[in-house]
């Protein structure tokens, strides 16, 4: 018997650990196949010992760490933005915290000054853990906040 998927809002509130970001705005959207973090200053540079790794920074207006961060592990892919328009991406994973789990998966690193959430949570990481719920926002955070004894 399959478990049973937990019910997430169109918005919540999520943790990224190992990049030491926490309490950071998220949007749901399942016409995303993959999940995507707001990054600025994307760019290859050569590591000491002459490897190739990816340097980039994150949203430090939404409290991100305001540091550059590297990626020995990542991959190149394109993807079709918001608009239609296809872009070339770099795609990196790490763990994001919601619902009091820790899930490793796929961010493509995106521009999204523009948007209103730095994190765009999408498919991937959804399919069989989630069900979408777009009239309820904050879940997981309310869940949190709950247990930790605070209001919401």
């Amino acid at each position: 018997m399959k478990p049973a998927l937990t019910v997430i809002g169109a918005t919540d509130v999520a943790d990224l650990p190992e990049l030491g970001w926490h309490q950071v705005p998220v949007r749901v959207d399942s016409g995303a196949a993959t999940s995507a973090i707001h990054c600025s200053k994307v760019r290859l540079v050569k590591s000491e010992d002459d490897e190739v790794i990816l340097e980039f920074f994150l949203d430090y207006k939404n409290g991100a760490p305001p540091q550059s961060f590297y990626a020995r592990n990542f991959k190149e892919t394109i993807v079709r933005n918001s608009f239609g328009k296809e872009e070339k991406r770099y795609v990196i994973k790490t763990r994001i915290e919601i619902f009091g789990k820790k899930i490793r998966t796929e961010f493509s690193l995106a521009n999204r000054r523009k948007m209103r959430y730095p994190i765009l949570l999408g498919r991937k990481l959804l399919k069989n853990r989630f069900v979408v719920d777009v009239a309820q926002k904050d879940l997981s955070f309310s869940r949190k906040q709950s247990k930790a004894g605070k209001p919401h």
